[in-house]
C-alpha cells in the first residue's frame, strides 16, 4: 500500500505517520508538504508544493493507492477555497485518473453539520443535513464532502469519509478550558466573564462551565486524535468503507457540566458557569462501529486525565498554527 497524506504536518498527520510506519511494514507513506517539512526517513518521502497547484497534485498522487486528505484551513478567506475546493479538485482529478488509485479517504468535521451552532432534534447520524455554521471554515466542511461524494458519482472512485469533531491530543484539552492567553481554540473564556470572574479564574486555575441559554450545560463533541488514527487505519482497506461516511466520535459528547464535576473532585478546581449563545449536539458513531469495527478508547475521564497528566517538554510548545 503506497498512501498520500495531506496535512501530513499537523497533529493527525504526524500520528497516523508513527501508526503506519511504526506497524505496517509493507506501507510506504509520501507527504505532500507545503508551508512546513518533514524529515524524510526509509517509511516516508516528501513533495514539496502547494496543493492548489494541478502538478504538484498530479506529482503526488502518482504511483500511491491510497490518500488521506487532511489538508485544511480555518477562518482564513484569503486560503480556504485554494485548499478546500481548488486544492482537493486537483487531488480529485489525479485521483480518478491515476492507474494505481484505489481508495480516497478525506478527512471532514462536524463544522459541516453546524456543531455547537445549529441544533439538531435528534442524534447526528451521517444521514443529517449538512448545515454550516456562519464562516468560511464550515462551509468549506461542507463543499469537501459533497465534492468527494459527487466523484463517486460521477466517476464511481472509491471514497470514504470519516467526520470528526475537535480533535484533542496531549494537553489540548486543558487548555480548551483555559481563562488565560494559552487558551486552545473557542470560545474565547477570558471574553464572556466579568473582570473579577477572569481574576478569579486565572487565580485559581477554575475552568468554565457552559450551559445554553436555558441553564443547561452544553454538550460538545470530541474525539481523540489516537482514535481518530485508528479509525483512518481501518477505513484504509474495510471494504464497507467504499463511498460511506462515518462520524468518528467519543461514544458521548462532553458534558461541561460533567467536566466541572469531575475536575472538582479529581483536582479541587473551581468552576465559572458561562451562559452562551451555543447549543448541544450529540454525534452518532454506530455506523463506524458496525461497519468498520472500529471502537474509541477514550471516555470522559480519560480525556480529561490524559491531558492534565501530560508533562510538555520544553522543546515541544504549544502553537497554533492557524486562526479560528
Amino acid at each position: 500500500m503506497h498512501v498520500l497524506l495531506t496535512g501530513a504536518t499537523g497533529k493527525v498527520g504526524q500520528a497516523l505517520i508513527r501508526r503506519l510506519a511504526g506497524n505496517a511494514p509493507d506501507v510506504s507513506i509520501r507527504a505532500l508538504c507545503h508551508n512546513r517539512i518533514l524529515e524524510e526517513t526509509a517509511a516516508l518521502t516528501v513533495v514539496r508544493g502547494s496543493i492548489s497547484d494541478r502538478e504538484t497534485c498530479r506529482n503526488a498522487v502518482d504511483g500511491m493507492t491510497h490518500v488521506v486528505h487532511m489538508a485544511t484551513c480555518k477562518e482564513t478567506p484569503d486560503q480556504i477555497m485554494d485548499v478546500a475546493v481548488k486544492g482537493l479538485f486537483w487531488l480529485l482529478e489525479a485521483f480518478r485518473q491515476s492507474p494505481t488509485a484505489q481508495r480516497f479517504v478525506l478527512i471532514g468535521g462536524d463544522a459541516a453539520v453546524g456543531h455547537f451552532f445549529h441544533r439538531h432534534s435528534k442524534p447526528i447520524t451521517e444521514d443529517a443535513p449538512l448545515t454550516a455554521y456562519p464562516g468560511c471554515y464550515a462551509l468549506s466542511k461542507v463543499l469537501e464532502e459533497v465534492m468527494v461524494s459527487q466523484y463517486g458519482i460521477q466517476y464511481g472512485i472509491d471514497w470514504c469519509c470519516l467526520r470528526a469533531p475537535w480533535i484533542m491530543e496531549k494537553d489540548d484539552f486543558r487548555y480548551s478550558l483555559s481563562f488565560g492567553d494559552d487558551r486552545f481554540g473557542g470560545p474565547d473564556w477570558s471574553a464572556m466573564v466579568t473582570r473579577e470572574e477572569l481574576e478569579h479564574a486565572r487565580r485559581t486555575g477554575a475552568v468554565p462551565l457552559l450551559v445554553e441559554e436555558d441553564g443547561t450545560p452544553v454538550q460538545r463533541n470530541f474525539v481523540h486524535v489516537d482514535d481518530l488514527v485508528e479509525a483512518i487505519v481501518l477505513a484504509l482497506t474495510a471494504e464497507a468503507a467504499r463511498q460511506k461516511l462515518y462520524n468518528i466520535c467519543m461514544d458521548e459528547p462532553v458534558d461541561y457540566g460533567a467536566v466541572a464535576r469531575y475536575l472538582a473532585e479529581s483536582r479541587g478546581l473551581p468552576a465559572i458557569r458561562i451562559r452562551g449563545p451555543f447549543v448541544s449536539n450529540w454525534m452518532d458513531n454506530c455506523r463506524a462501529k458496525a461497519e468498520l469495527g472500529w471502537r474509541p478508547a477514550y471516555d470522559l475521564k480519560r480525556l480529561i486525565d490524559s491531558a492534565w497528566d501530560y508533562d510538555r517538554s520544553p522543546s515541544d510548545p504549544r502553537k497554533v498554527w492557524y486562526p479560528g
